[in-house]
């Protein structure tokens, strides 16, 4: 449910990012992050009513009352860090990324809303940075953590910084989004599918390249329960916008594609890569930009522990 992530060639990952040393090719800084703020904050809107789901299960797991502080990792423009402030109005929200843009970004957002004396932003390089962020009683992780090479041995340091009974909330998983028909009237039928597998393989290569990476198996719950947590549940949330799409879903889909056909390159064959392009040609009457079956279906899993 992501509102965050950048090195990902088919979204930013919902909104936000975590700056890595060392990333090589992929180093998130080659993004254009205020440039892109206004696209993460849309699409993190997009979810909104997904991600105010989400919190309000969250405030069932834990006393609303009871959470006084919260750390937002990877929060991007703080749409989610905002979210998190109305629904726990006990707490300071605050809002960790490794854009000082991103989180320009959420001050002015958190101002615009009226919370901005709850919302608070704090510059950090995961993770090497998760010892300067202290204590929290709900840390929420919206597809932040794959971009951290040893996942289990980040997962504990944030633990570390748990108040006793507090929550972690961690976004990943889930499946992939869906936009339009198998049959587009373009190209082979079946272009998402192969789209996704040849993402999957950069996915692993980006993994594979992060400082310190381990092969671990994407077993969320054991994970958390490797860093000393007690797994509370997982659930589910699904965002779905059918045809016909406003303009602004329309805006999020032509960034997907556009992403795609960008970050892949190479890797797509001669009859994808024209397909592709004929669908980012705003004069092409199958495009995006015209086309009415386009939709936005995507589901995300938030899987969550508690210490103590």
């Amino acid at each position: 449910m992501s509102q965050h992530r950048a090195s990902h060639p088919d979204h930013p990952h919902g909104g936000g990012h975590v700056h890595q040393s060392g990333h090589g090719h992929h180093h998130d800084t080659d993004l254009d992050w205020g440039e892109m703020a206004p696209l993460l904050e849309r699409q993190a809107e997009i979810t909104l009513p997904v991600y105010a789901e989400a919190a309000a299960w969250l405030g069932s797991l834990v006393p609303v009352q009871g959470v006084r502080r919260i750390l937002d990792i990877g929060s991007g423009p703080g749409v989610v860090t905002g979210l998190l402030a109305e629904a726990f109005p006990a707490a300071e929200s605050v809002a960790v990324d490794g854009s000082p843009e991103l989180l320009a970004r959420a001050r002015d957002r958190a101002d615009a809303r009226g919370i901005g004396a709850r919302v608070s932003t704090l510059h950090a390089e995961l993770p090497e940075g998760i010892g300067a962020l202290g204590q929290a009683d709900l840390i929420w992780m919206g597809n932040s953590l794959h971009h951290i090479g040893d996942q289990g041995a980040a997962l504990t340091a944030f633990a570390d910084h748990l108040n006793p009974g507090g929550l972690i909330a961690l976004v990943e998983g889930g499946l992939a989004p869906r936009h339009l028909p198998r049959h587009i009237g373009i190209g082979r039928p079946g272009l998402e599918a192969r789209l996704d597998a040849l993402s999957a393989d950069w996915f692993a290569e980006m993994r594979a390249d992060l400082p310190d990476s381990k092969a671990e198996t994407d077993d969320w719950r054991a994970l958390l329960a490797a860093a000393g947590l007690t797994p509370a549940g997982t659930r589910t949330f699904l965002v779905d916008a059918p045809a016909p799409v406003p303009p602004a879903v329309r805006e999020l889909v032509l960034a997907h594609y556009g992403r795609l056909r960008d970050g892949l390159g190479a890797r797509l064959d001669a009859d994808d890569k024209e397909t592709l392009d004929r669908l980012l040609d705003p004069a092409d009457a199958l495009s995006l930009h015209h086309r009415t079956d386009v939709f936005h279906l995507a589901a995300h899993t938030v899987h969550t522990a508690r210490k103590g």
